[in-house]
């Protein structure tokens, strides 16, 4: 009961009355999660007495920023994102005051590796794809040092490969996607795949991460901003070019595209299901608790979101490539609770289950 009383003063001292004129939920975040998200907001708008939410793709990071600003109707109410948060963003909503969050997880995503359909389908190994992209790889004479990466074509990587330029299209440092794929890709698939480089990680985190998280700026990485249908026509336009984004986006333009073959194993939605796909991640959205009792309709946004008719193994999110939780897991969340609340605001961060 303190504790709720506590919450409703801060909501009373942190958003004015010149601010609480807003009736429609803000939501930012992750390319990924957007078109999910659109579809619920559109449902949701047209099954309640509540405005359809406002929804901007920003990539998880920018979203992440947005909403960790500050409490109050100017700042968001919900950020999604392919990723978990970050410590330092924890530290950031902390800064800023904006009290306890709740963190939502809505399914999974794969992260696939494409190609314009009039190409050959590539098989790759994530090791390949570290080779390729990280900025510094081991060097070749086996000493347990790192060299500047020189490849410049995928032969040049394995030569199973074809003797193709590498140029991979993919997502900003802000983007979630590109944070899933240097961790999934390029980490467990290359970094701890060599002993030495593991064993670097529990001597000197810091040069770990700069070594096995660091994408080349050399030319073969480019840059495509978090327009995913700006990668899809760069694709077509280039029939040697890949690039990265979520299985969801490759789903909805299988006419156009078809994703790589990952350590044998093809991005399909029963592989990633299933956990055999070795390129996925979970998809989140947070909410801003500050604002439950003042934004209108955040509350069951969140209802519709984690409903069966939704996100369920039959709801409509899967239609858009939504990978839904495992039925055991699932089982464990009451859609109308919300699932997880991190603490904000503490002396240190802690995940607590809601009763």
């Amino acid at each position: 009961m303190l504790k709720n009383i506590l919450r409703f003063i801060l909501l009373i001292t942190t958003i004015s009355p010149s601010t609480q004129a807003r009736d429609q939920i803000n939501i930012v975040g992750s390319s990924t999660v957007y078109p999910f998200a659109i579809v619920v907001a559109e449902k949701f708008g047209k099954t309640t007495e509540f405005k359809t939410p406002k929804i901007e793709s920003t990539g998880s990071g920018g979203g992440l920023k947005l909403f960790c600003a500050g409490v109050g109707t100017r700042h968001p109410d919900f950020t999604n994102s392919s990723r978990a948060i970050k410590e330092n963003e924890i530290k950031k909503c902390r800064k800023n005051s904006v009290g306890d969050i709740t963190e939502v997880k809505v399914g999974y995503d794969g992260v696939v590796i494409a190609n314009a359909k009039s190409s050959k389908i590539f098989k790759m190994t994530r090791m390949d794809l570290y080779l390729a992209l990280a900025a510094e790889i081991p060097n070749p004479d086996g000493s347990e040092t790192f060299i500047k990466n020189p490849h410049k074509t995928w032969k040049d990587v394995n030569p199973e490969l074809p003797t193709i330029k590498i140029e991979v299209l993919g997502p900003p440092p802000t983007s979630g996607t590109r944070d899933a794929f240097v961790e999934l890709a390029m980490e467990k698939g290359g970094c701890k795949k060599i002993k030495w480089i593991k064993a670097l990680k529990k001597n000197n985190k810091q040069e770990y991460k700069a070594k096995c998280h660091t994408i080349r700026e050399d030319g073969p990485y480019i840059e495509a901003g978090e327009n995913d249908n700006l990668m899809i026509q760069k694709l077509i336009s280039n029939p040697k070019a890949l690039a990265i984004f979520g299985f969801s986006f490759l789903d909805q333009n299988t006419d156009k595209v078809q994703g790589a073959i990952i350590n044998g194993i093809k991005p399909t939605f029963e592989n990633i299901s299933s956990g055999k796909y070795p390129v996925s991640r979970p998809l989140f959205f947070y909410v801003k608790n500050a604002h439950l009792e003042t934004i209108p309709g955040m509350k069951e946004y969140v209802d519709i979101f984690l409903s069966d008719a939704a996100s369920g193994n039959d709801g409509y999110l899967t239609e858009k490539g939504l990978i839904p939780m495992p039925k055991k897991e699932r089982a464990e969340l009451n859609p109308k609770v919300l699932n997880y609340t991190l603490i904000v605001g503490d002396k240190s961060p802690s995940i607590v289950k809601e009763k």
